[in-house]
């Protein structure tokens, strides 16, 4: 299906077209797509490159993109073995691993390790995309199309031709294909791909190895954690993806990783190939002060309260610890990456340097006489950006104090229970829809603890009812005032009333529940508190939003038309990420943290074992990896009497490359990207090459860890090692 709008919705983002021709050097900045890194050869190999780009990315079908997958919906993984293992972060398989986990088989506790092919387990739901090929087809896109046709107008031309084209592709390929736009709009590409569906676990090792470090080392320098897990993709007749079944065999690789553990040295080259998600480099002033002075502190300050609240009871109780684990990890993510963003973006005054681009941009523009929109374009733009403000700021406080209310959130299930009453459905078939969607709230209900949550009421709702004032509902106000101005007294109420605490009175009502039953549905506090908060937000906030999104997009599309002209168009920049293919390249570089600790690019198993605490789960470490030290029991990998555990590079990274292959300069596996240091978070509005770090596992510590932590040594007989 083709997006005519950028992926993953609308972006206020002003963007750079390449110039394919030019002969410029560029920094190491960028996240590059596969098919343009033939103009960046020449830099590539300054670098020290040593293999033609062609090994990288080609459209013959043997390049080693075909060794890169999407895992899951917004992580990467490559393939190491013709056999089809994946290799990939630990936390990329956390949710996934948490499905298959119970109190019986606790694998965050004690890991996973498959003994043969027959013992990987099927997991559900999880598939692996494979990129075959990318194609800029602009050309069949856009032409005729004039800079200035409204939106509206321009997307309903191009979702045509697009439907038209992507079809076309699929019958002559046989694969899937997508048209995606690049350059905010004024690019079209097409990607064809492959995804499958069969996918298993092979590998994952416990906590105290793959989280070792938890949200303290998170995105920080040095780390100490064994962030991988091991998968394996399952084919079906000829090599084809196929649901899963026991017939299926393990995925034939024609372009798979060699491992090379022979190490690295400080300045030595490297690469990084994945699906960052998100960049927004050429982002304008007024709109990054949008993203920095409202939207991630309302964030940050949200997501301490909940985190604490959690993060209390799961160190109370290990039942609720395997409970919200996995839910703790992804909130957490953002919440300390938003914090180092902020202070990075204030560190390199990234607003004054985007205002002082801007002042010479408007200089260009009052000289420029080929269009008649070019002239007032940033004065509109930062017009329509503060109009915003304040609607940005009230969705804030309502998606993450209000929705971030467990049992508020789930008040949206219930919504959607009440409209199958207004439907006017059978008996037979209201029941029968009933129970399907009750169903699918057992998930819920198995990572869930109403005690917990209810001190997430006690301390969000404070949030929106102080600072989103102007859009408290009725019932808001009224409820707070009946319990006495108490946000305890309130809780208690609503989750000792609500049939979605009390499971078994739920269930019955599904069971009977007649067709002008509805009402009891929305008698329901859950239902309540969702739904009131929910029609300010759809009928008197999201709207106007839109309206300046919408705006701000085609004010976007012309700034960006009017950048393409400038100066002859000599900017040579790199289009930003969009989860799409990307290659980044730079060298191994070491950092100077903020912390304690001195300037350093590699950290060993000697450093993980002085940060063992076993009064703390995160520092926890499982006593075989101690045992295996003490005896300096390290095999092959083993390295100036240690073994390397990660280093630090400064490629250019995001979200979505978390386990993403990390080459040297012969295009052979070093290690598996995991994450970026603190300091340089902001790396997705502004890269600084003297701040901004990826983080990654070094291959050394992960066969390590399989062959002599896991007993699964049968696995690396399937890699092609090499020194």
């Amino acid at each position: 299906m083709c997006s005519t709008q950028p992926f993953l919705g609308i972006k206020l983002v002003f963007l750079f077209i390449i110039l394919y021709s030019s002969k410029i050097s560029f920094a190491k900045e960028g996240v590059w797509p596969p098919s343009m890194i033939k103009n960046r050869e020449a830099d590539m190999r300054e670098l020290g490159l040593q293999i033609p780009v062609d090994i990288l990315y080609n459209n013959n079908g043997t390049g080693l993109n075909n060794a890169v997958v999407m895992f899951g919906k917004g992580c990467t993984g490559e393939i190491i073995s013709s056999k089809g293992l994946i290799l990939t972060n630990h936390h990329c398989g956390y949710g996934t691993v948490q499905g298959l986990s119970s109190m019986q088989n606790d694998y965050f506790a004690h890991g996973f390790w498959a003994g043969n092919p027959q013992q990987e387990i099927p997991c559900r739901g999880l598939t692996v995309t494979f990129i075959r090929r990318v194609e800029n087809v602009s050309d069949k896109i856009l032409p005729g199309i004039a800079d200035t046709v409204k939106d509206a107008v321009r997307d309903s031309i191009i979702a045509m031709r697009c439907t038209k084209l992507e079809k076309g592709y699929k019958y002559t390929t046989g694969m899937d294909a997508i048209i995606r736009p690049f350059y905010n709009g004024n690019q079209y590409w097409v990607i064809i791909s492959e995804t499958y569906r069969d996918v298993r676990l092979v590998g994952f090792p416990p906590n105290g190895i793959g989280q070792f470090g938890g949200d303290a080392e998170n995105w920080s320098w040095p780390r100490h954690t064994g962030d991988f897990s091991i998968f394996r993709v399952y084919a079906g007749s000829g090599n084809k993806p196929a649901d899963y079944a026991k017939t299926n065999k393990p995925y034939e690789a024609k372009e798979f990783f060699t491992i090379n553990a022979g190490g690295y040295k400080e300045g030595d080259f490297t690469m990084v190939y994945g699906f960052p998600a998100y960049t927004d480099e050429y982002i304008y002033s007024s709109q990054l002060n949008q993203v920095a002075g409202i939207v991630d502190p309302i964030r940050v300050e949200a997501r301490t309260k909940r985190l604490d609240i959690w993060s209390q009871s799961m160190a109370q109780s290990r039942d609720i610890f395997l409970k919200y684990t996995s839910k703790r990890a992804g909130v957490a993510n953002g919440w300390k990456k938003w914090q180092g963003e902020m202070h990075g973006l204030i560190a390199n005054d990234v607003l004054s340097k985007k205002r002082t681009y801007e002042q010479e941009f408007q200089q260009w523009a009052q000289k420029d006489t080929e269009t008649d929109y070019t002239t007032g374009l940033l004065s509109k733009i930062q017009a329509n950006t503060e109009a915003s403000d304040n609607l940005v700021r009230a969705d804030e406080y309502i998606k993450e104090s209000v929705y971030g209310i467990e049992f508020i959130q789930q008040g949206g299930t219930m919504d959607k229970m009440l409209q199958c009453f207004r439907l006017k459905m059978s008996s037979d078939k209201l029941h029968d829809t009933l129970k399907k969607q009750y169903a699918a709230m057992q998930g819920f209900y198995k990572n869930y603890d109403a005690t917990t949550d209810k001190k997430v009421f006690v301390a969000l709702m404070p949030m929106f009812m102080e600072h989103g004032a102007k859009w408290v509902p009725e019932y808001y106000a009224t409820e707070y005032n009946v319990h006495g101005n108490s946000y305890a007294r309130w809780a208690d109420d609503a989750f000792s009333t609500s049939m979605l605490i009390n499971t078994n009175k739920f269930s019955e009502f599904i069971s009977y529940a007649k067709q002008d039953d509805s009402v009891v549905i929305m008698g329901d506090p859950a239902w309540q508190l969702y739904h009131s908060v929910t029609v300010i937000r759809n009928n008197k906030i999201i709207p106007k939003l839109s309206t300046y999104q919408i705006r701000s997009r085609y004010l976007n599309r012309l700034y960006m038309a009017s950048r393409m002209r400038k100066d002859g168009g000599k900017e040579m920049l790199y289009p930003d990420a969009n989860f799409t293919l990307r290659l980044s390249y730079g060298k191994i570089k070491g950092i100077d943290p903020e912390g304690p600790e001195g300037y350093s690019y590699q950290t060993t198993l000697d450093d993980v074992i002085a940060h063992d605490n076993p009064a703390l789960d995160e520092f926890k470490v499982p006593e075989k990896l101690k045992m295996l030290f003490k005896k300096q029991d390290y095999g092959k990998w083993k390295v100036n009497k240690t073994v390397p555990v990660a280093f630090i590079a400064d490629n250019h990274t995001s979200g979505g490359n978390s386990g993403s292959p990390v080459l040297n300069a012969k295009g052979q596996l070093i290690g598996t990207n995991f994450d970026r240091v603190w300091e340089g978070t902001m790396s997705d509005y502004y890269f600084d090459p003297s701040r901004c770090r990826n983080i990654s596992l070094d291959i050394r510590y992960t066969l390590f860890i399989i062959e002599k932590f896991g007993n699964a040594g049968w696995l690396l007989k399937e890699m092609k090692i090499v020194k």
